[in-house]
């Protein structure tokens, strides 16, 4: 006679859970796309982190050599003396009252550009929706124009145009752009009309313009830190202090527009008021930099890209693009003034950098049949 069956033995066990719970079927599936979610998200985030630190680490190094370079060669105790407070002969005047505030105001003008530059490509998901395209620059400029040369009005009151009408030309275009949405083309479109509207302002102000208030206009118009002082960067790190939070507070709600006004909506975010409040931070960024050094041509329309080739698909933008603005800003000064034989104003470096890189998007866009 053969044994008796087990059974218990006889019966499959079926697969358990992490709780030891029956797993439902395909729950292995799950778990394994589950797993590769979490896995391909830490693995950006490591990326971003590196970035980010990379990005601080250039930041750093530059700002210590634009304080060490230039007629006179500083070394690096010296300057930190200088930066401590220290009396250091020589030293203490040219690094302390010319080129540390010069080097502050280009990350701080920087830092400015990349965070209004990528919150408008952000929202209105264009990478042309940056303030040198749309004509927050270009009121600016109008506005700084006008002041120096016809009302020949000093520093601060120029700034204070400046910003002025960079907000009021940020209302008008949005103002203009509402009847459709502010999304898409519309707003880039209406920005380009009124800012071509804007240059030819600036260009006939400039036409009536004596010698020296020319040779003033000019300078600020194409992007100088040239004669940087402490009283020009005081507004901006007052800016910065008080607008950047404000944005960072707005990020994720900021990064859900890219879904569209619909989805945005379905996800708890109250579309409206986040663009108001972020189109306000951005436009108080850009002009309180745009009046302190004026518009420095091409940092907020590149930052953006460019922090985005960085980090890749891993959330905000809005802290890589501000540190790659600083660094831009930098490196271009210092460029600038010591690798070109000549001195050039920063405006020029990176025009130069960010003309070509405008060329390419719009034959770019054009032979793949999309639309800016």
């Amino acid at each position: 006679m053969s044994a008796p069956t087990d059974l218990r033995a006889a019966t499959p066990v079926p697969p358990r859970g992490p709780g030891g719970e029956p797993a439902r079927p395909g729950s292995s599936r799950l778990d394994a796309v589950a797993a590769s979610v979490a896995a391909g998200r830490a693995r950006r985030g490591r990326r971003r982190r590196a970035v980010v630190g990379v990005l601080v680490a250039a930041l750093v190094v530059f700002f210590v050599l634009s304080l060490m370079v230039g007629r006179t060669f500083y070394g690096p105790g010296e300057v930190l003396g200088v930066v401590l407070g220290q009396d250091v002969p020589g030293a203490t005047f040219t690094v302390g009252r010319l080129r540390l505030p010069r080097a502050v105001l280009a990350v701080a003008a920087g830092l400015c550009f990349g965070l209004g530059g990528v919150t408008f490509q952000t929202m209105l998901r264009n990478p042309l929706a940056s303030p040198d395209i749309i004509g927050i620059s270009s009121g600016a400029s109008a506005a700084a124009a006008f002041a120096i040369v016809t009302l020949s009005l000093d520093d601060g009151q120029v700034s204070a145009f400046a910003i002025a009408a960079g907000l009021a030309v940020a209302v008008l275009v949005y103002l203009l752009s509402k009847p459709g949405g502010v999304a898409g083309t519309r707003l880039v479109l209406v920005g380009i009309g009124v800012a071509a509207m804007l240059d030819s302002l600036t260009a006939y102000v400039l036409s009536n313009a004596a010698q020296w208030d020319l040779q003033e206009a000019t300078r600020w118009l194409t992007g100088s830190l040239n004669g940087s002082s402490w009283p020009q960067v005081v507004p901006v790190l007052v800016a910065l202090v008080v607008l950047t939070p404000l944005l960072l507070s707005r990020s994720r709600d900021l990064a859900a527009t890219q879904l569209g006004d619909d989805a945005a909506s379905a996800l708890g975010v109250r579309v409206d008021r986040t663009r108001l409040v972020v189109i306000v931070a951005a436009v108080g960024l850009i002009s309180f930099a745009t009046a302190a050094c004026g518009p420095i041509a091409f940092v907020a329309f590149l930052s953006g890209p460019i922090a985005a080739r960085l980090v890749g698909p891993s959330g905000s933008l809005l802290v890589p693009s501000a540190l790659v603005g600083a660094l831009l800003v930098l490196v271009a000064d210092v460029v600038g003034q010591y690798a070109l034989g000549t001195r050039f104003p920063v405006g020029v470096v990176t025009g130069v950098l960010g003309a070509p890189y405008l060329i390419w998007l719009i034959v770019r866009t054009n032979r793949s049949g999309g639309s800016l």
